[in-house]
C-alpha cells in the first residue's frame, strides 16, 4: 500500500510533524481542522453552525488532496466549546453536507484555543467504488 500525505500549509503542522491528511491504501485520515481562514483569523466567531460549514470545506479540499470525496467520510469527530449551546447547530450543518452519506458521528465536549472558536472536526474515510470495493494496490 502506497502511503499519501497532504500539507496545507498551518503554520503548526511542520512545527507539530503532522499532516493535515494522510491517505494509507484505501483509508484516510484528516487532522482536527477548525475555522481559523488562511489569514490566521478566526471564521464567524461565537458561530457554531457557520465555523462547521468551513470547516468541512476545509475538509473537503483535504481530502480530494488525497484522492477521497466527503462521500467516503466514515467517521466524524466534533470537539464543541459548548455542547449545550451549539450541539444542535452543529448537527443541523452535518446533516445538511452529510445527507445519504451517514457517516458515524460524535461529539465532545473541550476548551478549544482561541476564544470564539466553537467547534474541530476530524474525519476518518475510506475510498471504496460504487459496490465498495476497496482498492488495496494504491
Amino acid at each position: 500500500m502506497s502511503i499519501e500525505i497532504f500539507k496545507s500549509g498551518g503554520r503548526l503542522e511542520n512545527i507539530g510533524s503532522y499532516s493535515r491528511a494522510k491517505r494509507v491504501g484505501p483509508f484516510v485520515y484528516i487532522a482536527g481542522t477548525t475555522a481559523i481562514e488562511p489569514s490566521g483569523k478566526l471564521h464567524a466567531p461565537n458561530d457554531t453552525y457557520a465555523q462547521t460549514v468551513y470547516i468541512f470545506k476545509r475538509i473537503e479540499e483535504a481530502l480530494r488532496s488525497v484522492g477521497a470525496e466527503m462521500r467516503h467520510v466514515v467517521r466524524t469527530t466534533a470537539y464543541m466549546t459548548d455542547m449545550s449551546s451549539g450541539g444542535g447547530e452543529f448537527v443541523k450543518a452535518h446533516g445538511e453536507i452529510f445527507k445519504g452519506i451517514d457517516p458515524v458521528t460524535a461529539g465532545v465536549e473541550a476548551g478549544l484555543t482561541t476564544p470564539g472558536m466553537m467547534v474541530e472536526v476530524s474525519v476518518d474515510a475510506v475510498i471504496s467504488d460504487d459496490q465498495g470495493k476497496l482498492d488495496f494496490n494504491r
